[in-house]
């Protein structure tokens, strides 16, 4: 196992104070999300030959400066008189650990597996403490490259607003200003009018929430879970669209990438799953900023869940599957969310959910931009993983953009199951026929 050593742990505080005693209350849709947490790593190539400490020392001041534009992660968890989680600005600051990792980033990224990889992002769990609003973690490798980790408790921010502040962090090193400052205003409600006289409330996405609720507890985690991240190139994604289509679609009913790779690995991991020419429950989770016409600035949790439905297909038809993903996203519209947030406000007495504890969940990140990162010296990162936790039962997809570079339509897809059933994915003829590069080292899962 490679060493990572760590060489301290900092308070870094915004360059400028704070409104102190200000609250910035969580919307409803972040407070189902407490019993979850977020973590990524973004992996940077070595520029030159700096002095050891040297790139640490550059992004500790920088992010300095971006935490000025997001009092709302200096501050700390408090409830408020309705026993809410709401966060208490101060200049508290956030948590910074500093590390240094054997070899290079190249040798660490030949042999990264699941349990290396969160050696660079380490998760403490929140026990209801007030506590910091997330730790970032820089390693530096010593033979060149660079790390940075975030983690955070799901109820402060997802996929979306993490992202949204590591590109705030890289642009006030370059080019020294935020390029999209950060809007913390809370979900607007539905405005009166607005309403179809006609409406019927969206019952299905309703009733998706109301199950963990009524059976709410907290599952312990697999803990034999892998996780393995599969790039596919711009013409495998292409070529994976064309499958899923059914014969004689059109191109205006041409699938998604998202909706086309969810398809895709629904199918193949029900059937390492051994159960028959049947698919095994499913729920995607989709980014609603865009649908509900909020900033794009927006910081807060817009994640929402649903079921896919599987009455009238066979389980061993792709196209069937997938134009199931995307007759689910289709009746995601405005209405039906602002149903579901109505819906959780009326109802915020009961506990948090844990939303995958029965289902596979694949989810979209397709708002994601992690490669815009780009710091004062040019350098963008190489790599990035995202880990939504804890996983459950039958396993998780998290999709997301690749590289500019690999492609308009190249996409990552990091999948998280038993070990036994990964090694058998990684076989799957179709999975195969993908050609995908792997960013896990397969011997070690194969012989676990």
């Amino acid at each position: 196992m490679a060493k990572v050593k760590i060489i301290c742990t900092r308070t870094v505080v915004s360059t400028k104070p704070v409104e102190v005693e200000k609250c910035h209350s969580l919307s409803v849709l972040d407070r189902i999300m407490e019993k979850k947490h977020l973590r990524m790593v973004l992996y940077y190539a070595s520029m030159g030959v700096p002095e050891p400490g040297e790139v640490t020392r550059r992004r500790r001041e920088s992010i300095s400066d971006a935490l000025t534009s997001f009092p709302i992660m200096t501050g700390r968890l408090a409830r408020n008189e309705r026993g809410q989680w709401t966060s208490k600005f101060n200049d508290a600051g956030v948590r910074m650990v500093e590390a240094r990792a054997k070899g290079s980033l190249e040798e660490w990224l030949r042999n990264m597996d699941r349990e290396k990889e969160l050696m660079l992002v380490y998760w403490e769990e929140m026990d209801h403490r007030p506590l910091l609003w997330s730790t970032f973690y820089l390693t530096e490798f010593e033979d060149g490259g660079l790390a940075i980790g975030l983690s955070c408790n799901h109820l402060l921010a997802d996929p979306t607003s993490a992202t949204m502040f590591l590109k705030a962090w890289a642009d006030a090193s370059f080019p020294g200003k935020l390029l999209q400052p950060p809007f913390f205003h809370p979900l607007l409600p539905r405005r009166s009018g607005n309403k179809k006289l006609d409406h019927k409330p969206y019952t299905s996405l309703i009733n998706h929430y109301k199950d963990p609720i009524k059976n709410c507890m907290q599952l312990p985690a697999n803990k034999s879970h892998t996780t393995v991240a599969f790039a596919i190139s711009d013409s495998m994604v292409r070529a994976c669209i064309t499958m899923a289509q059914p014969i004689g679609a059109t191109n205006r009913s041409k699938p998604s990438p998202f909706e086309a790779l969810a398809g895709l690995f629904w199918f193949c991991i029900s059937k390492v799953k051994g159960i028959g020419n049947e698919l095994i429950n499913m729920s995607i989770c989709m980014d609603m900023r865009t649908v509900l016409g909020l900033d794009k600035g927006f910081f807060g949790n817009c994640m929402v869940y649903n079921k896919v439905h599987q009455e009238g297909f066979q389980g061993n038809n792709l196209s069937e599957a997938v134009s199931s993903i995307g007759e689910v996203v289709a009746k995601m519209d405005c209405e039906g969310i602002m149903d579901l947030i109505e819906w959780l406000e009326h109802t915020d007495d009961q506990c948090p959910l844990l939303m995958n504890d029965s289902d596979l969940i694949c989810a979209s990140l397709e708002a994601v931009d992690p490669f815009s990162t780009v710091f004062e010296d040019g350098n963008a990162p190489i790599r990035v993983s995202y880990y939504v936790e804890p996983v459950l039962r039958l396993g998780q997809v998290l999709i997301f953009p690749a590289k500019p570079g690999d492609g308009e339509l190249s996409r990552v897809a990091m999948v998280t199951l038993p070990h036994d059933e990964m090694a058998k994915l990684h076989e799957d003829e179709l999975v195969r026929r993908l050609s995908p590069t792997i960013f896990t080292d397969m011997h070690k899962i194969k012989t676990s």
